[in-house]
């Protein structure tokens, strides 16, 4: 299992898409993200910096962590607080026990605990095993891991920012134009089914990744940021949620009931039209719609607005359905 608290300021390059996405889950830690595209355009590097994006832990977070890593045993040397958020990325071989604690005797800490108020990257998602990858969906909602054995019960934290990433079918190349993918429909079906439907109705942004162009890639002065510019602008972000949700239980946009966000912060007049023609039409669940809604405040922080309107929830319906909206992360014109 690779475990670190993360790397250093570095560039960030990719699609508008993928840059929303980003933005889009720093100040709204619990944002989960898919990300799907050939070997090598990035996927693995963006899921890296997501760490350096979230801001140091509070002291309560801090404790949390700690002792969840203490617990582990992998509490470093002469760091008595853990101070960033975690990143944890096992390998798809893993165990459902060593991804949601367990094993024999008394329960240990997995990687979902490990990851706790951090990111738990899953790369290669597509060749994990089904019932692990679904034994994921009780502590996405929850926020925390049961564990029953014979000699008692564990109560771990587990709120973490998931990412997962795979390839589009097994070569990898079925979304390049002129690649050469020679994968039969039939077997890019049975690859992409791989990750269930309950799962992916808890992600609320998926997104293609594009390989990053030469010109991008090598260019002088290009569209790419540095984590620290991208975390710099979204701190107002985090700070509008926070005063929002002051004296509630709630610290975070992802956090928040979709009954408390309909009725206690409603959208602006006619915002959820396009969300509810997708209900209408079989795209969203009840539970996608709640988590729009939340992607949507996200999109409304970022952007400085009081509360989302139509564009802001297009934004987030583009980014969780993939479907082309016309709606500009920054801006807010059409591309």
């Amino acid at each position: 299992m690779k475990f670190r608290r993360g790397r250093g300021s570095m560039q960030i390059s990719g699609s508008p898409q993928v840059e929303s996405c980003i933005r889009c889950n720093s100040p709204g830690l619990g944002h989960h993200l898919f990300l799907s595209g050939p070997p090598g355009a990035g996927k693995t590097m963006l899921a890296e910096r997501l760490p350096w994006l979230l801001p140091p832990l509070d002291r309560q977070d801090s404790l949390e962590v700690t002792a969840v890593h203490s617990v582990a045993g992998i509490l470093p040397p002469g760091e008595p607080l853990v101070g960033r958020p975690p990143y944890c990325a096992p390998h798809h071989s893993a165990t459902m026990q060593s991804l949601v604690g367990g094993g024999a005797g008394i329960p240990r800490p997995g990687a979902v605990s490990l990851a706790h108020r951090g990111v738990l990257f899953l790369d290669e998602a597509a060749e994990f095993s089904g019932k692990v990858l679904d034994a994921l969906r009780q502590p996405l909602e929850a926020g925390h891991v049961v564990i029953a054995r014979a000699a008692g019960v564990v109560r771990l934290p587990a709120r973490f920012l998931m990412v997962l990433a795979a390839n589009p079918c097994p070569c990898g190349r079925h979304t390049l134009h002129g690649a050469g993918c020679e994968c039969p429909a039939a077997v890019i079906r049975r690859y992409q089914a791989r990750l269930s439907g309950p799962l992916l109705d808890r992600v609320d942004l998926r997104v293609e990744v594009e390989p990053v162009t030469r010109s991008d890639l090598l260019g002088q002065g290009g569209r790419g940021e540095t984590t620290a510019t991208v975390a710099a602008r979204v701190r107002e972000a985090r700070e509008r949620a926070a005063a929002r949700l002051a004296d509630t239980p709630w610290r975070l946009n992802s956090e928040v009931p979709g009954h408390e966000l309909r009725t206690r912060w409603p959208a602006g007049p006619g915002a959820l039209a396009g969300a509810e023609r997708d209900m209408e039409r079989g795209l969203l669940t009840a539970r996608g719609l709640d988590r729009v809604l939340r992607v949507a405040w996200t999109v409304a922080d970022l952007r400085g607005h009081d509360r989302p309107d139509a564009l802001d929830v297009a934004v987030a319906l583009e980014l969780r359905t993939g479907i082309a909206r016309g709606a500009a992360m920054d801006t807010g014109v059409q591309r």
